[in-house]
């Protein structure tokens, strides 16, 4: 089962980890002839009209986006965020559900295995795609500021691990919200809904003592990119909270798919 669900899902992965690379690889080509130019003056300039809640939201207040590893600190972490968040949600949302909708799940019931050996499957796949993505393009992103100049390397490597803390959540509360429907449509917007909703009221949060209450609730607080670069360490709270509520959402899910009426 797991050899046959990481050939399904193999397609999509790759796909949306060239895209990732591909974006990633334009920042890293065109930002030294932005470094190198009266453009960086310019955006110097062009920073300090914005409200100083802006440039907390996007971490713009404690680093500079004068070198491709400052903006990683700044806009690219969010962005890698936001798509390995998206990738994660689309993957849980549609693994199990995907069954049904393909008219496979007759064979599977046919064959002798059990839909608890189904669900761990399709979670260990999820899982293990969701942590090549981040390893790859945190090496990727390495090769990248290797090339581009001098990095803190320490730093880097821990933030590029706090990505792996949103995106198994993600995953894992699509993943039991999509054994309560049998419409892989609905669960789609459902989850895209889920990845924005939270990405917004994270970036909300940071804006302000007034909005910080938000972040409670947005999954995206897990990876708290913001402590990694001004502490240079991984919150053991946030990895802890990331954990349990992985084990909470994927043990619910075994239990209500071993439950669910398919179709």
């Amino acid at each position: 089962m797991f050899k046959r669900e990481i050939k399904i899902n193999l397609k999509s992965f790759i796909i949306w980890t060239a895209i990732l690379i591909g974006l990633l690889l334009v920042v890293f080509l065109v930002y030294p002839s932005i470094i190198n130019s009266e453009n960086m003056e310019m955006m110097d300039e062009m920073m300090k009209m914005f409200p100083k809640e802006m440039l907390k939201a996007f971490n713009m207040d404690i680093s500079s986006i004068d070198s491709a590893f400052g903006w990683l600190k700044t806009e690219g972490f969010i962005f890698i965020l936001l798509i390995t968040g998206i990738y994660s949600a689309i993957l849980g949302s549609n693994i199990l559900l995907k069954e049904e909708s393909d008219k496979t799940i007759e064979y599977l019931n046919s064959v002798p295995v059990t839909r608890k050996n189904i669900a761990i499957s399709k979670i260990l796949c999820g899982f293990l795609y969701i942590t090549l993505m981040i390893i790859i393009i945190g090496i990727f992103n390495f090769i990248g500021l290797s090339l581009s100049g001098s990095f803190d390397k320490k730093l880097y490597i821990l933030l590029s691990i706090t990505p792996l803390f949103s995106s198994i959540v993600i995953f894992s509360v699509c993943l039991f919200l999509s054994t309560f429907t049998h419409k892989t449509k609905k669960m789609f917007g459902i989850s895209l809904g889920i990845v924005f909703a939270s990405y917004f009221l994270n970036i909300i949060a940071e804006m302000g003592e007034s909005t910080e209450f938000l972040k409670y609730i947005s999954i995206f607080t897990l990876s708290d990119i913001r402590n990694v670069i001004m502490n240079v360490s991984i919150n053991p709270l946030m990895v802890l909270l990331a954990i349990i509520i992985t084990f909470i959402f994927v043990t619910l899910t075994i239990i209500h798919y071993e439950k669910k009426e398919l179709v």
